[in-house]
């Protein structure tokens, strides 16, 4: 069974500076309060990973919490730029980072091997392309079958994955439902799995479209009602569109987002 923890509690026991650390989530049920207990704690040199890093990766640089970014695409979706990003990779501020730049699908299929327990997976998406010649997780070989040339990319085993979603039970049994993107294998990926939810129900009611992750495969449930604004949860509350059209004016300016952070993270209002 799941433990059922503060957040507070989950990321102090379960996230060590150092990890691996990946906060998935797409377009909607994107894991904000968690991204900013991280912040709260003062955790540093963190190896972050998410297909779509926007803004909540963007408060974790420029907090100075992480030293390596696994991405595949990075923006304020349907704004415009990630200035904290953009001013880590290009000023070294607050610290350099380093990017490993992926494809969808093929950061999908390094959660894919290492959900699976293999070293790597194979797939098509790389042939031909400049970034399967230079990226350190693909390599290319030969089907022992047919001789087709393939990608092959090394599996991704997070430390810890990090996710919400909108409910739980007792046991620690957790539903989503909605775009559920990466959900499914970076839980069985990720060596502890923490997952944030809307509500603690006594008896989870099916859903239209749901799946439930099992108690035995979540390390720890901690209860955040609108844990992923200013992103959306469906069937819960709305996407703040006008909160992304903001975030600009408040980190394109070091101390601009600095004054941000104290008055609306570590003041615990994020």
């Amino acid at each position: 069974m799941a433990e059922h923890l503060e957040l507070s509690q989950a990321v102090s026991r379960y996230v060590q500076d150092g990890d691996t650390v990946a906060l998935e989530g797409f377009t909607h049920l994107i894991p904000f309060a968690a991204g900013h207990e991280i912040i709260r704690q003062g955790k540093r040199n963190l190896t972050v990973s998410r297909l779509t890093p926007d803004l909540i990766y963007d408060q974790l640089i420029g907090a100075g919490c992480v030293r390596k970014i696994l991405f595949s695409w990075g923006g304020n979706p349907g704004v415009g730029s990630l200035y904290r990003f953009r001013d880590a990779v290009e000023n070294g501020w607050p610290s350099p980072i380093k990017l490993e730049e992926h494809s969808h699908a093929g950061l999908t299929n390094r959660y894919v091997a290492g959900a699976s327990g293999l070293p790597f997976t194979v797939m098509k998406g790389y042939l031909g392309t400049s970034l399967g010649q230079i990226a350190p997780h693909v390599r290319f070989l030969d089907c022992p079958f047919t001789g087709e040339p393939m990608a092959a990319v090394r599996a991704l085993n997070p430390d810890v994955g990090i996710l919400h979603a909108q409910r739980a039970d007792r046991l620690g049994n957790v539903q989503v439902w909605g775009i559920s993107g990466v959900f499914r294998e970076v839980v069985m990926a990720s060596r502890r799995v923490i997952i944030t939810v809307e509500e603690v129900v006594e008896e989870l009611e099916r859903h239209p479209g749901d799946f439930v992750i099992p108690a035995m495969a979540v390390t720890a449930v901690c209860p955040a009602p609108f844990g992923a604004r200013p992103s959306y949860v469906q069937d819960y509350y709305n996407r703040d569109n006008d909160w992304y059209r903001r975030w600009p004016g408040l980190s394109k300016d070091r101390d601009a987002f600095l004054s941000w952070v104290e008055g609306s993270v570590m003041g615990g209002s994020g």
